[in-house]
């Protein structure tokens, strides 16, 4: 297990935990949270052996096999399977000394390797990186293709593929779903309930928590605290906790207040659809929850929208694609005011494209696209982080988005983003310093900040999400949720797209149509499409047994090399337990010969005497031949035991 005494860690002057002590079991699995700075990053680095504590005692099994997601991934020319098969480095390493043992001819180690590699599962060890990529949204011809010829983003996802692909004691993974989507979360949510090692991991997705943890590990105030359950039951017992003081317990009534109030209003609006009551239900189970942040640093809004034509955008018989090819056809489209809509979609289905078409930035190849007069569109998407400008901080950007604005106004406005002063404090992000150092959190809110400044009556967001902690993603929640605009929003946060959409939209096949269900019919849905197409139809299933059989062949083969020196080895053994026997069966005959006793000739004497140590030599070798023929024997039973 793994043991904190009395440990403190410090990162130079400043004290991350202090005093913790606290035990985790094998087969755990641990969520670990705490705002940003907390020393989650530090935790990792001290359980991987690259920073040591200050004081007390961390104790790990010494024999443990710990795997972590690297965050570089050089532009490397091998095939990503391969990549993602380094992560079994115990498979590569036996690999290795076969080699050098076939180099050798050294067959008693050919044997004991390849009995390592079965006991390893090395022959399946291909498809199951194979299966690995398909998980994470690699399209199957990926798997050939150099590392080199990826994004960023799927690069993570590669590291990711290779960690999990290591026979671990202990996974750590910090924020696994950062460059994931839907799909993929759903598909590593259930690699992660199976996987059977002790798992420590940061993460910014309560649903995805809540569905792979069942302890929580919190950093507040430099305190370790150790709670049983997953994310929602860890907020309850901190809401419960916090709730006893009186000055956060006011705060909290408000927020309750605040939340009643919405649901009532919701309520009214839509009763009957199945989409509604699941918001309902996110809602209500948020206000359970809201004691636990009571102190977030974060609190903003949107500002009023301006009067909103009816329709705001139509889309008739649209096409829209990159290159040659078409990603969708047939689009038809009205998005009304206040109507909150939800794309889902496997991996590369259009989703991306379709919000870029929305946004203008992509033009339909055919059809018609129609504005209302007034239309305000606001779009975020990663890529736009890269728009900010590094030298400028990001009260420059909001003055330069807004001259006529107070400088008071704006500070007062960047505060709820928690950009505040100049970050002396040490908590806050400055909002006076240039944004080129920001991390891709601070970037993110500087992006919704000014994004929600310019008071759009159309909302476009593509994974608005990623890199926000958890108190930041329940801040924009509930911006969202007071929004007054329409909203298209793309996302793997299920908790938001609970909260805030009212449809849902499936983007599959090349087709955009409604979803009749919620995200936990979507959940269901992919797992019946996964199940589908592993099953794949004729085709599919004629390549799956050449693939077999190609798998079982390999394997006889290795077999057969691994028997070849075996059996040789036992060949020659016979053939001299064949000589040894005769020799030894006509000397007894002449032992057995009562004159060959005759104490009267002396050449005889001596050699009788000759006789008998031949006899006793002969013996001893044919005793000791047979053990090493019965070992050799048992070796090749193993490597085939179906043929005895």
């Amino acid at each position: 297990m793994i043991c904190f005494r009395n440990l403190c860690l410090a990162r130079g002057a400043r004290l991350l935990i202090e005093e913790a002590s606290l035990q985790i079991f094998p087969g755990w699995k641990v969520g670990l949270t705490g705002a940003n700075g907390s020393g989650k990053s530090s935790l990792f680095a001290l359980l991987r052996g690259q920073l040591f504590p200050d004081r007390g005692d961390l104790a790990l099994p010494p024999a443990w096999t710990i795997a972590h997601v690297a965050q570089e991934t050089p532009a490397l020319p091998c095939a990503a399977i391969e990549y993602g098969l380094d992560g079994a480095a115990e498979l590569r390493r036996i690999a290795a000394e076969l080699g050098v043992a076939e180099a050798a001819h050294d067959g008693v180690r050919i044997a004991g390797l390849h009995a390592r590699m079965q006991e390893a599962d090395a022959y399946t060890a291909r498809s199951r990186a194979a299966a690995l990529l398909d998980g994470l949204g690699f399209a199957p011809a990926d798997a050939e293709r150099a590392v080199a010829d990826f994004s960023g983003g799927w690069r993570m996802r590669l590291n990711l593929a290779q960690a999990l692909m290591c026979r671990s004691d202990l996974l750590l993974l910090d924020e696994p779903t950062n460059h994931l989507d839907l799909d993929a979360v759903i598909w590593l949510e259930q690699w992660l309930r199976d996987y059977r090692g002790t798992l420590m991991m940061v993460s910014h997705d309560r649903d995805f928590l809540d569905a792979c943890v069942d302890h929580i590990a919190h950093i507040e105030q430099g305190r370790l605290t150790l709670y049983s359950g997953g994310y929602s039951d860890f907020e309850r017992q901190r809401g419960e906790r916090l709730a006893q003081q009186q000055a956060l317990f006011e705060r909290q009534q408000r927020e309750v207040a605040h939340m009643e109030d919405y649901i009532r209003r919701f309520r009214a609006k839509a009763t009957k659809a199945r989409q509604a009551q699941s918001r309902i239900r996110a809602l209500e189970r948020m206000e359970r929850v809201a004691a636990a942040h009571v102190d977030t640093p974060f609190s903003f809004s949107f500002r009023a929208t301006p009067a909103a034509p009816d329709p705001l955008l139509q889309i008739e018989d649209g096409a829209v694609g990159h290159g040659e090819a078409n990603v969708l056809e047939n689009i038809v489209l009205s998005l009304r005011p206040g109507e909150r809509t939800g794309l889902l979609g496997r991996n590369g289905a259009g989703k991306s494209t379709l919000i870029k078409m929305l946004a203008g930035q992509l033009a339909l190849r055919t059809g018609r696209r129609r504005e209302g007069k007034g239309l305000a569109i606001g779009y975020f998407a990663q890529h736009q982080l890269e728009a900010l400008r590094p030298d400028e901080s990001a009260l420059q950007h909001m003055t330069r988005l807004d001259s006529a604005a107070r400088e008071q106004d704006l500070r007062d406005y960047l505060g709820g983003f928690d950009f505040r002063g100049d970050g002396k404090d040490g908590r806050s992000t400055p909002a006076t310093t240039p944004c080129g150092p920001f991390s891709g959190g601070e970037k993110s809110r500087l992006a919704l900040a000014l994004l929600i400044w310019r008071r759009p009556n159309l909302l476009l967001l593509d994974e608005p999400t990623n890199h926000l902690d958890l108190e930041m993603r329940h801040a924009l929640t509930l911006a969202l949720q007071e929004y007054d605009g329409a909203m298209v929003l793309v996302s793997h946060d299920r908790a938001l797209l609970r909260a805030c959409c009212d449809r849902l939209l499936l983007v599959d096949g090349g087709r955009l149509q409604p979803f009749d269900g919620d995200i936990d019919d979507y959940r269901d849905w992919l797992a019946a499409r996964r199940t589908e197409r592993n099953r794949g139809g004729p085709d599919a299933a004629r390549a799956l047994r050449r693939a077999g059989r190609a798998q079982v062949e390999a394997e006889r083969q290795a077999m057969l090399a691994a028997r070849r020196p075996l059996v040789k080895e036992v060949g020659q053994i016979e053939k001299k337990l064949a000589g040894w026997s005769g020799e030894k069966n006509l000397l007894e005959a002449r032992l057995a010969d009562p004159a060959f006793y005759d104490a009267a000739d002396p050449g005889k004497r001596a050699q009788w005497q000759e006789l008998l140590k031949r006899q006793a030599d002969l013996s001893a070798w044919i005793e000791e031949a047979e053990t090493r023929w019965l070992e050799l024997s048992a070796q090749l039973e193993d490597l085939l035991p179906d043929q005895g």
